[in-house]
């Protein structure tokens, strides 16, 4: 797995960093929010100060995609596929991982220490976008996300791509040896965790050969980035995003 770094994107309105790669090789817009912007919306911030901030990053993105997706995330495996979908923002309840093949659809998910994993078929067209956390992470959740896009898309395993984005790293992710152990791993007391090597060998287990990561954690960076273990569970969101621009 090769390092592939977010860079920083100039705008006032909208802190964020963007995967240049992925828009040089393919076309595609692949970002994640940065600090000072907290998106979640199922927090404890009154709801007005983050739909103002929602308004931001809608109109941020309008003219190339007046498509947005988000799920209120369970930290499950289901994986939705979208066709056709209407202009506006839609809001849906128990996904953690999104799918199209559509130009001008934004996909989303929030992130504070869980991994926002990208994915895309160059060949195809097609995308898709998971919240991968320990829990989804064990479950297979990325497993599910590549079968949905080989059979909506006709892709094999093969001709995707994958990114592994902003999420706290191995060295900060301490888990209980009951946590450890969903992962094969048996020691006792605490174990440090690092979901992105994991989300990589399971990678390779499905065949998808080009596999790149972002360098960040979200646990060093609390300038930046917000980090739900290193706030003790009273930090915002972030919303990673990915899609094909309209036109």
């Amino acid at each position: 797995m090769s390092a592939a770094r977010e860079t920083p994107v100039p705008d006032s309105a909208l802190p964020r960093l963007e995967l240049a790669a992925w828009a040089e090789r393919y076309g595609l817009t692949a970002g994640i929010t940065a600090r000072p912007t907290s998106l979640g919306l199922w927090t404890e911030e009154p709801v007005g100060q983050v739909m103002s901030r929602w308004r931001a990053f809608l109109a941020t993105f309008a003219a190339r995609f007046p498509t947005v997706v988000l799920s209120h995330q369970v930290h499950g495996t289901a994986i939705q596929w979208y066709e056709e979908l209407p202009p506006g923002w839609l809001l849906l309840d128990g996904l953690d991982g999104h799918a199209t093949a559509d130009s001008g659809v934004l996909l989303t998910v929030t992130v504070a220490d869980c991994i926002p994993v990208y994915l895309a078929v160059p060949e195809t067209g097609a995308l898709a976008l998971v919240h991968a956390g320990w829990r989804g992470t064990a479950g297979g959740v990325l497993a599910r996300a590549v079968a949905v896009l080989n059979a909506h898309s006709s892709a094999k395993s093969t001709t995707i791509v994958m990114h592994c984005g902003v999420g706290i790293c191995g060295k900060c992710y301490e888990v209980g040896s009951e946590v450890a152990a969903r992962f094969g791993i048996r020691a006792p007391g605490a174990v440090r965790l690092d979901l992105r090597d994991v989300l990589l060998h399971q990678a390779h287990a499905l065949g998808i050969a080009e596999i790149t990561a972002s360098p960040w954690c979200s646990m060093e960076g609390p300038d930046r980035f917000f980090s739900h273990r290193g706030s003790g569970g009273r930090d915002g969101r972030m919303v990673a995003y990915l899609g094909r621009p309209r036109g």
